[in-house]
């Protein structure tokens, strides 16, 4: 492996560290709350890996073709115009990577709060998510290298603790099969547009598996390592998403889940509650501090992926020049601290469920774009050289497209002002565009 570059073990967890978070450990009694239903349910979280895993491969052929550092900002201005790449770098910056280090600091501090119940409370969450953003922005601002390796420590710890959790779940836990019977309609809900709000639910949980087309620069042999990780990350996340789920419905039903047995609402903490209803109090707070663990993987992954994206537009002038300066050891600090401050603030203003959703509906919107740009550049740049091509083309691109403006659409009707949030945001990427002196009116690379 050439030095200062990162394997393919590193590339792969940091897609696996991305994808494992928030979602799935924040969102399940959101998406129980819509639709009751535990079959309906898994059923939502295979076709949303099976999504997945379409974008992965998309991903894949287009970071092989351009292997450089920056995800939908160097896709999207190769098959579209700079405006769209810079416009996408800029819901990065806020809705890619700030506002989800935010959702999975806090949901950390109220997971900490669980098992220490003198730090339980909404302040102090944000002063606890807090504390991990300073820590790993710390640590990634210091090597690229070694913030690598304890990535993939971390995230190996993570799997392994979650595989144990299932396992112990499903074999040794006091649970009940039934509660995956069918109810409330059953499969039928799989045409509804419940269930499209459903799987929107889904899909936030498994953002996260383009990841390491973010740091493309730092792969060693990209062109392989990129499509290879994108694949084997999403994968292994898809196995785990599906055995976790079954585990939470083995523990609790949908409507307990939704929050309609006695509960205020649906249960934010999906895996402190489940555990404690599998194994008791006790050894539920234990896997809650296991749960918090995994939760600074994620952080961890996102604080170093993010500012790689930063750092190339402002190669390309799209960004203030000071965004691209890298320390000696290669790390986009100034990045780094810039992506750090904008996650603090989203900790003190926002709350989970409006972070989640505003993350889930801007990002839908540029994921669905870069997976497009694979048919747009085929139709252009037929003869460019491509060392991977993506799988089942064209059907795989055109029903992660479909799929994804059909939940984008259902949201717009649902939840109009998150849907605003987010093209505000992409609005004023637009508008940062315009009044860059410096920004890149054609694409020469």
């Amino acid at each position: 492996m050439s030095k200062g570059k990162l394997g393919l073990s590193t590339a792969a967890a940091i897609v696996v560290a991305n994808m494992i978070g928030t979602g799935i450990f924040g969102s399940s009694g959101f998406q129980a709350a819509d639709l009751h239903d535990g079959p309906t349910m898994l059923v939502a979280w295979l076709l949303g890996g099976l999504l997945a895993l379409a974008g992965a491969t998309a991903y894949g052929e287009l970071g092989a073709m351009m292997p450089r550092a920056g995800g939908e900002y160097v896709y999207l201005r190769q098959a579209y115009h700079p405006a769209v790449g810079a416009m996408s770098g800029w819901v990065s910056l806020f809705a890619g990577f700030s506002a989800p280090i935010a959702t999975a600091a806090l949901l950390f501090g109220k997971y900490t709060g669980v098992v220490w119940p003198a730090l339980a409370g909404e302040t102090s969450a944000q002063l606890v998510g807090i504390a991990l953003i300073l820590a790993m922005m710390s640590l990634h601002a210091f090597d690229t290298v070694i913030g690598g390796r304890v990535q993939a420590v971390f995230t190996l710890g993570k799997v392994v603790l979650i595989a144990g959790f299932i396992g112990a779940g499903l074999l040794l836990g006091e649970g009940d099969w039934h509660q995956l019977s069918p109810r409330h309609g059953g499969l039928s809900n799989v045409l509804s547009e419940r269930f499209a709000m459903s799987l929107y639910w889904v899909m936030v949980a498994y953002a996260g598996w383009n990841a390491a087309a973010y740091i493309a620069s730092d792969l060693d042999h990209p062109q392989k390592t990129l499509p290879r990780s994108l694949l084997l990350g999403t994968v292994v996340v898809m196995v785990l998403y599906l055995l976790l789920n079954v585990t939470f419905l083995f523990a609790m039903s949908p409507e307990m889940l939704a929050g309609v047995d006695g509960q205020t609402g649906p249960i934010a903490e999906v895996g402190a509650a489940t555990a404690t209803a599998l194994f008791g109090s006790r050894i539920g707070d234990a896997i809650a501090a296991v749960i918090a663990l995994a939760l600074v993987s994620s952080v961890s992954a996102m604080v170093m992926a993010g500012p790689r994206v930063y750092a190339s537009m402002a190669e390309d002038g799209a960004l203030p020049a000071v965004l691209a300066r890298r320390t000696s050891r290669g790390v986009p600090a100034n990045a780094v601290f810039t992506q750090g401050v904008l996650a603090c603030a989203f900790v003190l203003v926002g709350d989970l469920k409006t972070l989640v959703t505003y993350i889930g509906f801007t990002l839908s919107i540029f994921a669905a774009l870069a997976v497009a740009a694979v048919i747009v550049l085929r139709i252009r740049r037929p003869d460019a050289p491509r060392p991977y091509r993506a799988s089942l083309y064209p059907i795989a691109p055109i029903l992660f497209v479909a799929v994804s403006a059909w939940a984008a659409y259902v949201q717009i009707r649902w939840n109009p002002m998150n849907a605003l949030y987010g093209g505000g945001t992409i609005l004023a990427g637009f508008v940062v565009y315009l009044l860059t002196p410096a920004r890149p009116r054609s694409v020469s690379d």
